[in-house]
């Protein structure tokens, strides 16, 4: 029994189990059909994401998913199970680490399940997002409650929320950063996931989100909205990196269509071309493991554009993974948190 520790489970989005059709196709049934991730009504979910978002993008979608594939496997799970094992060590022996993925596995039912049989009596959840999001943080957290109860748990919850301005967090993503000579680049561009407006007027539901001012501070009602969030990572890594105002740009990507937060990184990686900017540095701080929304979708496919319309270089800057800078970032959101009373 574990009545005197406390479990901290760290979870992220997840990843096929393998780069093969079937699996893919699995985890993306999963992913997609969630409602917080496309949040249409239910028939319309359902017909837009089985009949035409899925069958159309299986098979690319298991392309890419082969380049990236390593022999330990998916990057965001094997990154997550090193961070889980460093992190153990850091925390020491009055809490017990686990790692689950809200779609496929680790699964994160199963884990709970274990938690609960194990005899813990508190958890920490600790969704690996940076900057709050529905189809991210709100997602992870719900379903997690929903388990507890579905279980008949009595085990006490608290949620490390987002830490997108925390200066640990910050600074440990200005060392990654600082492994590349700043000056050696042109331009950086802070990349971030992107999501779709409506998402965005959810948080916000009178403003609309091509109006959200929040590009130079958090307005008194954008504590959750995502993109005051992503400025404001950014305006901190920027002060911390010195770099002045003119010499970065933030963006967004992985957009499905129009509708979807802008500027677009692709778009703007090519305007800074034409404006003679041949050498960027890119840093995806909305993605604390890399996975591939950084090493194919940045580092593979944008450079791939950026040099063929004439760049000279595009660098992805690596995220956080297991590097010890971040560890010591989880191990004292941890800490503060355990530190609150249950």
């Amino acid at each position: 029994m574990n009545n005197d520790k406390t479990a901290v489970l760290l979870m992220n989005v997840g990843s096929p189990d393998e780069p093969e059709i079937g699996a893919v196709w699995r985890y993306l049934t999963e992913f997609l059909n969630d409602k917080r991730v496309i949040d249409l009504p239910w028939l319309l979910r359902k017909f837009l994401v089985n009949f035409i978002i899925i069958p159309f993008r299986v098979k690319n979608s298991t392309r890419l998913y082969k380049l990236l594939w390593t022999e330990k496997g998916s990057p965001l799970i094997f990154h997550s199970f090193e961070m889980k094992q460093k992190l153990q060590i850091k925390l020491e022996d009055k809490f017990e680490v686990f790692v689950a993925m809200r779609y496929q596995n680790p699964d994160y039912k199963r884990i709970i399940c274990q938690i609960r049989e194990q005899g813990f009596k508190k958890l920490i959840l600790f969704p690996l997002y940076p900057q709050y999001a529905q189809s991210t943080t709100e997602t992870t957290v719900v379903a997690v409650k929903q388990e507890l109860e579905r279980q008949n748990s009595n085990i006490e919850l608290k949620v490390i929320n987002q830490f997108y301005d925390n200066p640990q967090f910050i600074q440990a993503f200005a060392e990654q950063g600082r492994k590349y000579n700043l000056a050696d680049y042109d331009h950086v561009i802070f990349s971030y996931h992107g999501l779709p407006n409506r998402h965005l007027e959810n948080s916000h539901p009178d403003i609309k989100a091509t109006q959200c001012s929040c590009q130079n501070s958090i307005p008194e009602y954008g504590k959750n909205c995502y993109r005051a969030t992503c400025y404001a990572t950014t305006r901190l890594l920027a002060k911390e990196l010195g770099l002045k105002k003119e010499n970065y740009t933030v963006s967004f990507q992985s957009r499905l269509d129009k509708n979807w937060m802008e500027p677009f990184t692709d778009n703007v990686m090519l305007q800074k071309l034409q404006e003679g900017k041949k050498r960027i540095l890119v840093f995806a701080p909305a993605f604390v493991t890399d996975c591939l929304e950084t090493i194919i979708e940045i580092g593979d496919e944008y450079r791939e554009i950026f040099l063929e319309n004439g760049g000279e270089k595009l660098q992805l800057v690596e995220s956080l993974n297991a590097e010890p800078a971040w560890i010591d970032t989880m191990a004292t959101l941890v800490l503060e948190e355990a530190n609150k009373s249950f």
